[in-house]
């Protein structure tokens, strides 16, 4: 054998020893939790920071870490630009590093103490799981990638769970994002509309008020020029005189009897603006609630976007039923509620489930739910007949999208009175 042959002999053995190193599954290592240093930000893998930053600390919080940085545009800059800047620091150990770390411990301090009790990667990962299924994302993520007993392929698979997450959502609610843009563009619109109608009221408030004082003006002419042409014909005897009073009396009641008239017409204008206006204005307030609870779901639902932190929804255990809207939507729905803690029953409206089910379902039911767009007529009826006649509250949501039956779950889950009729 030559000495070439025993060189590549000893090269390929020295390769394929360190390939089974490089691949070999790191040793599942117990580790106490009290004698061990979490894991600081700059020296967790740079390919991990953009997921921290934009799923552990919201849009609002990020931005007041570098108003307290005291960077100089921090209350103007974008909401990317802060994020970009966030993921820098990440990886600097300096202040500005520190500054982050001690600021995501803080906002998540509650699920690092939980975490903390966990001596090893299974522990950890059974944790997790529990926090993944409960929708708690943002701590649990930050506990996993800081705890000392995580190891490397934990850590992949939880970032790989976040960053998939994301995707799915993204997939799901393509729709109700769609719509979400539609209700901000009629907001605006409505909002616009508002104010014109409040400028045209304004307008006729004071169109009205120079009526009144108009009318007022003349009545305190026409009787002085009476009180006048009445001296002067006593004085004069002048019937030609007395017969041009008359008829300048009559054209003045005349336009007196046209200038109430149009004050009536007004007025009734005004009635009918203040009415639009009571309907525009809730409209709008119901819109506002719908956008809020959907973008709510969606800044919980992302892993890198950030956002504000979303609306807490604690269902403590209900059971809601849902009657009509889109099939394709309805396991969404359930989805959610699951998460916060209620279960939702659902029925088609009679499509294809059986009318005669509705009483057992809503004798179950803690509330009933039903889009007034998407359910027939007798089905509609049918539930207000039994939510009546069994005591149980029912709502009629606006339509049948996600963003009206999040608004309305947030009320069940923040306690306020439903109602049992129209």
């Amino acid at each position: 054998m030559s000495a070439q042959t025993v060189l590549n002999y000893k090269s390929e053995t020295n390769l394929g020893a360190l390939l089974k190193r490089v691949h070999a599954p790191e040793p599942a290592v117990t580790v106490d939790p009290k004698s061990e240093r979490r894991i600081k930000i700059w020296d967790i893998a740079p390919m991990f920071h953009c997921s921290i930053v934009g799923t552990c600390l919201t849009a609002a919080e990020l931005r007041q870490f570098f108003v307290r940085m005291r960077e100089p545009d921090a209350k103007t800059a974008s909401d990317h630009a802060l994020h970009s800047r966030g993921v820098r620091a990440a990886g600097q150990h300096d202040l500005g590093g520190k500054q982050l770390h001690k600021t995501i411990d803080g906002r998540h301090e509650i699920v690092i103490k939980r975490f903390a009790k966990a001596g090893t990667p299974a522990e950890i990962r059974t944790l997790w799981q529990q926090a993944f299924e409960q929708g708690a994302i943002p701590g649990a993520y930050w506990a996993v990638l800081t705890h000392p007993a995580s190891d490397r392929a934990l850590r992949e698979d939880v970032f790989g769970e976040v960053h998939m997450l994301s995707h799915l959502v993204g997939s799901a609610n393509r729709v109700d994002i769609a719509r979400l843009t539609r209700l901000e563009r009629d907001l605006g619109e409505q909002v616009e509309r508002a104010a014109r109608q409040e400028t045209r009221l304004q307008a006729a408030t004071q169109d009205r008020s120079e009526l009144l004082r108009r009318i007022a003006t003349l009545e305190a002419e026409r009787l002085q020029y009476a009180a006048q042409d009445c001296a002067k014909n006593k004085a004069a005897g002048d019937p030609t005189e007395a017969t041009s009073l008359l008829q300048r009396l009559d054209a003045e009641k005349a336009r007196a009897v046209a200038l109430a008239e149009r004050l009536q017409h007004v007025e009734k204008q005004l009635r009918v603006a203040e009415q639009r206006t009571v309907i525009i204005s809730t409209q709008n307030e119901r819109f506002r609630d719908e956008i809020a609870a959907l973008e709510s779901v969606f800044q919980h639902e992302g892993c890198e976007t950030g956002g504000p932190d979303p609306v807490s929804l604690d269902l403590q255990g209900l059971t809601l039923l849902y009657v009509g809207g889109r099939p394709k939507l309805v396991d969404q729905l359930k989805t959610i509620t699951a998460r916060h803690g209620g279960a939702l029953l659902a029925h088609d409206g009679g499509i294809e489930d059986n009318i005669a089910l509705l009483p057992g379902l809503i004798s179950q039911a803690d509330r009933a739910f039903f889009p007034v767009d998407c359910i027939s007529h007798l089905a509609a009826g049918k539930v207000k007949k039994i939510c009546r006649d069994a005591g149980k509250p029912f709502v009629p949501l606006r339509s049948a999208s996600l963003a009206s039956f999040l608004a309305a779950l947030q009320e069940a889950a923040s306690g306020r009175t439903m109602q049992l009729a129209d």
